[in-house]
């Protein structure tokens, strides 16, 4: 490997999150700015958003007469 060229790898570089939360992580760079993080994410925090899909597969379906006995024409 070169030497020189590698960048300074800060092993206690201070991350913020936009909730308010900071934490310790390491980086090339001293301190780091994030949107979500473990304490604010949905997925972690258990309040995901369902997404209502209902409806959607059965208009296809009638849409393009997939599936019907007797297809109208």
């Amino acid at each position: 490997m070169k030497t020189g060229i590698h960048p300074a790898y800060h092993q206690l570089a201070t991350a913020s999150c936009g909730c308010g939360n900071t934490f310790i992580a390491g980086s090339t760079k001293e301190s780091l700015r994030v949107e979500l993080c473990s304490k604010c994410h949905p997925f972690f925090t258990g309040e995901q958003k369902i997404v209502d899909t209902e409806g959607r597969v059965e208009r296809l379906m009638r849409r393009y007469k997939i599936g019907q006995t007797n297809p109208q024409t």
